[in-house]
């Protein structure tokens, strides 16, 4: 990356972290930006009969985002605020997201990116890619944190699809990557650039 390409863009030749980590950046502040501004209406259109929206998709990442970094990451508990709120179901950040008022939404969502980051430079600083996690297999076999990783990747790549077609839905937005200028405008981005 230069100082001229926008910060979520992955460098052109990088090494595998480096391009690992900016394919995760680049996939979550493309989602972001899809759902970035929406009021209420906005946060709860659906799509036919789909009940996914875009609230839910906030709620559902962001619990996401903290699960990997923490149960699968290390064992460790997944905290707040989810351990407080979660009323359970895999399901249940979808359909409870209607409850939620925008700023909490996106307050979710922004925190638990940023923890998320914090933790995952955390362990990459302390073995790199290579080096096994808490999250393990029946027969005893660990994942690597690369495949944490990879897991976030992909969670992000459907999930932003999905928020590719509710956001036009919505209000007509489309693109690929957010306009080279975009800066979130709703809950805070202290993730944004990272």
């Amino acid at each position: 990356m230069t100082d001229i390409d926008p910060p979520w863009e992955p460098p052109l030749a990088g090494t595998e972290t480096e391009h690992l980590l900016g394919s995760l950046n680049r996939l979550r502040t493309t989602f972001r930006w899809k759902a970035d501004g929406l009021e209420a209406a906005g946060l709860r259109t659906r799509i036919g009969p789909s009940a996914l929206t875009i609230g839910g998709l906030l709620k559902h990442l962001a619990s996401v985002e903290d699960d990997i970094s923490t149960r699968r990451l290390s064992g460790a508990r997944i905290g707040e605020p989810w351990e407080s709120i979660w009323a359970g179901g895999d399901d249940w950040a979808f359909t409870s997201a209607a409850e939620d008022a925008p700023e909490q939404l996106y307050a979710y969502w922004d925190d638990a990116v940023g923890r998320s980051q914090t933790r995952l430079d955390a362990a990459l600083a302390d073995g790199g890619m290579d080096q096994e996690v808490h999250l393990s297999m029946p027969d005893g076999r660990h994942a690597g944190l690369r495949r944490l990783v990879c897991d976030l990747i992909e969670e992000y790549g459907r999930h932003t699809g999905h928020a590719d077609l509710l956001r036009e839905a919505v209000d007509g937005v489309v693109g690929e990557d957010p306009p080279e200028d975009w800066r979130p405008t709703s809950g805070r981005a202290d993730w944004f650039g990272r």
